[in-house]
C-alpha cells in the first residue's frame, strides 16, 4: 500500500488574521459557505540542506523523534522549552526557557538555519517575530490558526471540507438554545487549549448545560459548542506539503482511544476503499487549502453510512502516526525534516501491517520488566514489537511516556499480542 501523492502549484493560502469576520460558519441557523481567501506570512522558498542547524520550539517527545530522524540525515538541532533535561535535550542542544521568552527566541534563531515548532502551543507571537529575522517556513498564520478551535474550523470550511455543526458559545443562554438545536449529546469546548480530552464536557441531559458552561467558562477563552456525531470510527491522515506544493499522505490509521487519549493506532485501517481515497483527498485538500508546509494531522470521524467529518488538526508529527517510525520507507518525522527543509518529500508507501500502542505512566513498569524477558508471545504469534520510550523523568497517571509499534502479518494478530502481553489491563 502506498500514500497518496501528488504535485500541487505554490498557493494562495487563507487569511487567518481576518478569518473570523471573513468566512462563514456552521452555527445554529445553519452552515454560510465560506467567502474569501487571501496571502498569508509565507517566507520566500529556501533549501537547507544537511550539516545545518534546525531549531525547534518545544522540547518534548515529538522534538525528540524529530532530531533523531533528522540526526541520520545530518542535520544538528537546538530545541527552545522551559523543562531542563526535555525529551528533546537529551538528544540535542537545549535552551532552557518560557515559550513567550523572546530573548531566548532570539538566540534560538542565531544558534539555527531555520526553525519548526513540535506543538501548536507554543507563542504564535513569538513565531512571527521570529520570522522577521529566521527563516520559519511554516510562517506564524496556521499556527495562530490552529490554536483557536473557532478559526481551526473555519478555516477548514474555506477549503472546502466540511466540520460537525457548531455554535459560538458567549452565554448560558446561547448554550441552551444551541442545545436545542443540535439536540442531545453534544460536546462543549473550550476554543484554546485542551487536549487528550481536557477542556470539553459532553452534555447528555439539559440539567447539565449551567454545570458545564459555568465550568467551562473558567478558561477564560471563547466556548464553542459541536454536534454530536455517531460515528462508525475515528480516523487519522497525515499529509505533508513542502514548500514547493509537493503533497503526499501517509496511510490512514484507525484510532481507538480511551479516557479520551489515544490508546491504539491501527494501520491499515479497517475501512472501504472508497473511505479511504476520500480521506486522504481531505488531507490533501486541507494542507493545500491552507498552505500547510510541513505535516498537517488530520482527524476524522466517519459515519456507519461512509461520511467523513474533520474534527480537529494539528499542524505537527501527530500521536497517530508514530507507527510510521518503523511501518512505512519513510517516518512522519523524516518527512517533517524533509519538507521544513525543503527537500523532496520521502515515499510514505506501507511496508508491514501495524498497530501503535500508547504507553501511558501506569505501563511503564510492567512495559520495562517485560522487556528484561524472553517474548514468547511475540514468538508464537511472528510480531515484532518495537518499543520507544521518550526519556520523560516521572512516569505520572495517564502521562504518555512512549509507544509500541507492533509489526505483524495482519493487524489482529498484532492485537493479539497486545491482549496478551497484559500490560495495557493495569
Amino acid at each position: 500500500m502506498s500514500g497518496q501523492d501528488k504535485q500541487v502549484p505554490i498557493l494562495q493560502p487563507l487569511d487567518l488574521e481576518g478569518i473570523e469576520g471573513g468566512l462563514g460558519s456552521c452555527g445554529i441557523d445553519g452552515c454560510e459557505p465560506a467567502e474569501k481567501q487571501a496571502v498569508v506570512d509565507s517566507p520566500p522558498v529556501q533549501v537547507i540542506l544537511p550539516g545545518s542547524t534546525i531549531g525547534i520550539l518545544g522540547g518534548g517527545q515529538l522534538g525528540r523523534m524529530m532530531a533523531q530522524a533528522g540526526s541520520a540525515m545530518g542535520y544538528r538541532f537546538v530545541a527552545l522549552d522551559p523543562t531542563p533535561d526535555a525529551p528533546c535535550g537529551q538528544v540535542a542542544q537545549q535552551i532552557v526557557a518560557a515559550y513567550d521568552d523572546r530573548e531566548a527566541a532570539a538566540e534560538l534563531a542565531r544558534r539555527a538555519d531555520v526553525i519548526t515548532y513540535e506543538f501548536e502551543n507554543v507563542d504564535a507571537d513569538v513565531a512571527a517575530m521570529l520570522m522577521e529575522t529566521s527563516y520559519v517556513p511554516q510562517g506564524s498564520g496556521l499556527l495562530y490558526t490552529t490554536q483557536h478551535r473557532l478559526r481551526e474550523k473555519r478555516a477548514i470550511e474555506a477549503a472546502g471540507v466540511r466540520v460537525a455543526p457548531y455554535s459560538e458559545i458567549r452565554s448560558v443562554d446561547e448554550l441552551r438554545a444551541a442545545v436545542d438545536q443540535f439536540g442531545l449529546p453534544c460536546v462543549l469546548k473550550t476554543a484554546t487549549g485542551g487536549y487528550d480530552g481536557k477542556g470539553q464536557w459532553v452534555i447528555r441531559s439539559e440539567a447539565e448545560i449551567g454545570e458545564a458552561y459555568e465550568t467551562l467558562k473558567q478558561a477564560r477563552t471563547e466556548l464553542v459548542l459541536e454536534k454530536f456525531i455517531s460515528f462508525d470510527k475515528e480516523l487519522s491522515v497525515i499529509a505533508a506539503r513542502s514548500p514547493q506544493g509537493e503533497i503526499r499522505t501517509f496511510p490512514i490509521s484507525e484510532n481507538v482511544h480511551v479516557d479520551n487519549i489515544l490508546h491504539l493506532s491501527i494501520v491499515p485501517a479497517r475501512i472501504d476503499e472508497a473511505v479511504r481515497q476520500k480521506a486522504q483527498q481531505l488531507a490533501s485538500q486541507i494542507a493545500e487549502g491552507l498552505g500547510v508546509v510541513g505535516l498537517i494531522a488530520v482527524e476524522l470521524f466517519v459515519t456507519g453510512d461512509g461520511e467523513l467529518f474533520v474534527n480537529e488538526l494539528a499542524p505537527r508529527p501527530h500521536n497517530s502516526g508514530h507507527y510510521t517510525m518503523e511501518a512505512c520507507r519513510t517516518s512522519q518525522f523524516e518527512q517533517h525534516v524533509r519538507a521544513v527543509c525543503g527537500l523532496p518529500l520521502g515515499d510514505t508507501a506501507l511496508l508491514t501491517p501495524v498497530v501503535m500502542v500508547n504507553v501511558l505512566g501506569e505501563h511503564m513498569q510492567p512495559l520495562v520488566e517485560r522487556m528484561a524477558e524472553h517474548d514468547a508471545a511475540a514468538e508464537w504469534l511472528n510480531v515484532a514489537p518495537k518499543v520507544h520510550l521518550y526519556g520523560k523523568h516521572e512516569a505520572k497517571h495517564k502521562r504518555k511516556m512512549g509507544h509500541v509499534n507492533v509489526l505483524a502479518d495482519d493487524v489482529d494478530t498484532a492485537l493479539a499480542w497486545i491482549a496478551e502481553t497484559n500490560i495495557w489491563r493495569v
